[in-house]
């Protein structure tokens, strides 16, 4: 059963005097030195699969088989990489492309998101004014934070959830207080298993703790959940009573593996005012390098955005967008944006599949089974800290740690199948690997 909820308050960094002046040569602000003692779980995670790492552990790096990584692996469309060719390839076109765009974005590319959003998760009618385009989700959730909330506010998050939303936290809301909703019930091994009990628990919360932001992935990293119509709505209902907001996060939207999408993914934000979606172009397309997003919102927080992406990143990345703008023109007119979209939906529900059959016939230990995303998360028993250590000296085989992304997986390791989507192979030859370990120790 799921039996505890609890808040945690960030509290306000610790200001360095007198002889630690004398002690460093260098010193910064007491954020970052707070920050810099506790590093994040992404950049744990990074580390761990650093090549230097691995080969400092006694084991070669190309034998390792990873299931850490939170990225994509699939060819990025090939009338994007043309419309780049044809972007840089032409002198003026180049040059051009070095310009400043508005802060807001190219006004074209705007329009053609709303013609995308339409043509795949049918939102109809999105408005250029409820658009603005960033340098992907990171930066976009750290200027919608600052610009939506002030430090103590109060923000609703689900536990587990992204492993980089505590840290974006700290840095902008300092002294926020975080109330995290757990729902993952760690005795059933099941997410969310009442719809009910969460919209109950959920309300409970919001009306005691009144936050500003509530923030929710879906589909959810690390779990590869979708959260329901009807929690969602539940939300979004009891949050605008006082003016609060709903941040959907979106990096995962394309790689949603169900028959039909909930009726959030095509919500306007005409409509629902307090609704605010994020997009990046990271995970659909494989631009995770090429830094580009947006956010799709009210006209009054696209104007609030504005003036803070006028002193945070000035203006999104020229060529990029218009890489983007001629791409999703030519796919959108000859029908190819869907037809991509769906392949590669399909590639990594395939590949999801194989992992979660491969967990069952090895393993047999608890398991999520994924509705979109790049995850699942498992339960093996023990500190996953721990496990996580064990299981790659012994077989060269990497997971991530669960406690990162919350309390209720600190028994548990996250498993991503998306790096290794061209490779299913690996994915059975690894947990073949650990099937072996694990009987050895006797642990299965």
């Amino acid at each position: 059963m799921l039996r505890f909820r609890y808040v945690q308050t960030i509290t306000p960094p610790t200001i360095y005097q007198g002889d630690y002046m004398s002690e460093f040569k260098h010193s910064f602000s007491g954020i970052v030195e707070k920050m810099m003692a506790s590093p994040s779980p992404i950049r744990q995670i990074m580390k761990m699969a650093e090549r230097a790492n691995i080969i400092n552990m006694g084991l070669d790096p190309d034998d390792v088989i990873s299931f850490g990584g939170g990225w994509v692996n699939h060819y990025t469309p090939e009338l994007f990489r043309e419309a780049y060719i044809n972007i840089v390839s032409d002198k003026e076109k180049f040059h051009k492309s070095g310009a400043y765009s508005a802060t807001l974005g190219d006004l074209k590319l705007r329009e053609l998101i709303g013609r995308m959003e339409e043509e795949l998760f049918g939102l109809k009618g999105l408005s250029p004014e409820n658009v603005i385009i960033g340098m992907g989700s990171t930066q976009l959730t750290h200027d919608l934070l600052l610009s939506l909330a002030d430090p103590g506010d109060v923000i609703y998050m689900l536990d587990p959830t992204y492993a980089n939303y505590p840290g974006q936290l700290e840095f902008v809301l300092r002294e926020a207080r975080v109330v995290y909703h757990p729902v993952l019930d760690i005795d059933e091994w099941r997410w969310m298993p009442s719809v009910n009990e969460a919209v109950d628990t959920a309300t409970e919360l919001l009306q005691k703790y009144r936050p500003k932001v509530a923030l929710i992935p879906s589909p959810d990293n690390p779990t590869s959940q979708i959260p329901p119509q009807e929690f969602i709505d539940a939300l979004l209902e009891v949050i605008s009573e006082w003016g609060g907001y709903l941040l959907l996060d979106f990096a995962y939207k394309t790689q949603y593996f169900g028959d039909t999408f909930p009726r959030y993914y095509s919500y306007n934000p005409q409509d629902h005012p307090n609704f605010v979606a994020i997009h990046s172009n990271s995970k659909w397309c494989r631009g995770l390098g090429r830094r580009l997003g947006w956010v799709e919102a009210a006209k009054e927080v696209i104007d609030a955005m504005e003036r803070t992406q006028q002193c945070t990143i000035l203006c999104p990345d020229t060529l990029h967008q218009w890489a983007m703008r001629d791409y999703l023109e030519r796919s959108l007119e000859d029908g190819s944006l869907r037809n991509y979209v769906d392949e590669v939906r399909e590639a990594y529900q395939s590949v999801a599949q194989i992992t979660i059959d491969e967990i069952k016939r090895r393993l047999g230990l608890p398991h999520l089974i994924p509705q979109g995303g790049l995850y699942t998360c498992m339960n093996v028993g023990m500190d996953a800290d721990r496990f996580v250590e064990e299981v790659l000296r012994a077989t060269g085989v990497l997971f991530i740690p669960g406690r990162g992304f919350g309390e209720t997986l600190k028994e548990a390791v996250r498993i991503s199948y998306g790096p290794l989507v061209n490779d299913p192979e690996k994915i059975k030859e690894g947990f073949e690997r650990v099937e072996d370990y694990m009987k050895r120790a006797g642990k299965i």
